[in-house]
């Protein structure tokens, strides 16, 4: 495989602190950001940025606290400290206009960041998440239950991957390796720890409005850009009711619902999910 598929580390400084990203494709193609969900990473969207690499330059974040990126002191994980970081990170790489794919808490990201650069997002792509989505429901008490029950590390390997079977029952094989190569490291004693923060992570989705004041409805409503929202069939994070009211508010998006799929939807039905996505990349007008 090539390195333009592959994918390319780069490190860059957002908000003070080290952030490193992944980059596929050809430097001269339409670009398109990809923003991953509150326990994930950069090279969790592996299998679609090869796909859109293809005729697109495809750049993935690790948000500050994972992956390769660098933990904040502050422990400043909410939606307006992401937000920033991703208007900077635009900025460094000098992109005027450009695609968004935010999955999860990238996906709020995507919302809101659409709808304050009307100018710069072309088309947006959201990922089981709608507004109210991280206030109440299944899918918020779930997640508040794995936050507060994740060990500090792990003695072993194989601890590591009973965890996310625990977590996410029907993982595909290819996405649980990914996650055992970049959510954890070996330690010279040979535990495992946590590549992130997920001390701060947990404390500040606990403990605070993750989306930090911010009104997704009215995020929604500003919105200037052909939207789409994919929902897992089988989801407890995103209802079908908020998709249709979505719709009812703001012509400019459609949704619909992956087969086969959860919260994680690009990992549990890649295939399906990557043609709803490069065929809603590829629409003109």
């Amino acid at each position: 495989m090539s390195a333009q598929f592959r994918g390319a580390s780069r490190v860059a400084t957002l908000g003070g602190l080290r952030a490193h990203y992944v980059e596929w494709g050809d430097p001269a193609a339409p670009p398109v950001l990809l923003l991953h969900g509150l326990r994930s990473y950069a090279r969790t969207w592996d299998v679609l940025a090869q796909d859109l690499a293809r005729d697109h330059r495809v750049l993935a974040l690790d948000f500050r606290g994972r992956g390769a990126s660098g933990w904040d002191p502050e422990r400043r994980y909410f939606t307006p400290h992401y937000v920033t970081d991703v208007e900077e990170w635009a900025e460094r790489l000098g992109i005027g206009r450009f695609s968004l794919v935010g999955h999860s808490m990238g996906g709020t990201v995507g919302y809101v960041y659409a709808a304050r650069h009307p100018d710069q997002v072309h088309r947006l792509v959201v990922e089981d998440i709608g507004p109210g989505s991280s206030t109440g429901g299944p899918g918020l008490e779930r997640i508040r239950r794995e936050l507060t029950s994740t060990p500090d590390s792990f003695p072993d390997a194989a601890a590591v991957e009973r965890f996310w079977r625990r977590l996410r029952p029907g993982i595909s094989e290819q996405a649980l390796a990914s996650r055992l190569r970049h959510t954890v490291r070996e330690e010279p004693d040979g535990s495992w720890a946590w590549r992130h923060d997920m001390h701060g992570i947990a404390h500040a989705r606990l403990s605070g409005d993750p989306a930090g004041g911010i009104d997704l409805w009215a995020c929604v409503e500003q919105l200037r850009c052909p939207t789409l929202v994919l929902r897992g069939e089988s989801s407890d994070f995103l209802p079908e009711a908020t998709c249709r009211e979505m719709a009812a508010r703001q012509p400019l998006l459609r949704w619909d619902t992956i087969a086969g799929a959860g919260h994680y939807t690009h990992d549990d039905n890649p295939a399906d999910f990557g043609v709803a996505v490069r065929a809603f990349l590829r629409e003109t007008g």
